[in-house]
Formats: C-alpha cells, structure tokens, sequence
C-alpha cells in the first residue's frame, strides 16, 4: 500500500477530497447524496469519488439505486504509518536538540 503514497497524498491535497475522506472516517458509510456539497456539481463531486477510488482511499458499493461510500482501513493505516515514521524522527531530532541546548547552557553556565 505505501506505494500508493504518491496518489493518496495528490487525492488527499484537494480540500474538497479531504472533506469526504474526514466525514466518511467520522460518520461511517454514507451515500453519494448525504455527501454532496451545495456549492458542488453533481458531476464534479463524481470526479472527486473517482479519483479517491482510484487512489485506494474509499470503496463504493452498490444498494438499489443508491452508490454507498466507505474508507479503506489499509490506506489510512498506511498514512498512520508513514507519519509515524516521521513524527519518531522529530521527536527524536527535537530530543537531541533539545539535549544539545541544555549542554550548552550548562556550558555557559560554568563559564561564568
């Protein structure tokens, strides 16, 4: 799944793609109706589920009439992860940071 990254990401940059993808990880399944936007044309928010499902971020399923959305857990799992990696190599850049400041003014301190 992490390669997919590059399409989840580009997918996921649109403000408006963000917003489904949020409110289907809030509310759960819904469909395309109780998605759609006012200031949305039918046919741009159908862009904008298309180019989720291609990116691997929702599925659709089929009910009678209605064309019903969901996240897929892996591709939120592989965002989780590939932020995880980062975000330990902050914390543990900042921690060294922060080490070195410390010495620093220890340093200073005794210079004094």
């Amino acid at each position: 799944m992490e390669s997919h990254l590059p399409d989840t990401f580009a997918a996921l940059g649109n403000p408006t793609r963000l917003a489904i993808v949020e409110r289907l990880l809030r509310d759960g399944e819904l469909a395309a109706g109780e998605l759609a936007m006012p200031e949305i044309s039918a046919p741009a928010m159908s862009h904008h589920f298309r180019v989720l499902r291609e990116a691997g971020l929702i599925v659709q399923r089929v009910d009678a009439q209605r064309r019903l959305y969901t996240v897929r857990p892996e591709a939120m799992r592989a965002v989780g992860r590939w932020s995880m990696t980062y975000r330990q190599f902050w914390d543990g850049s900042l921690d060294r940071l922060g080490r070195a400041i410390s010495k620093e003014k220890s340093n200073e301190r005794t210079e004094d």
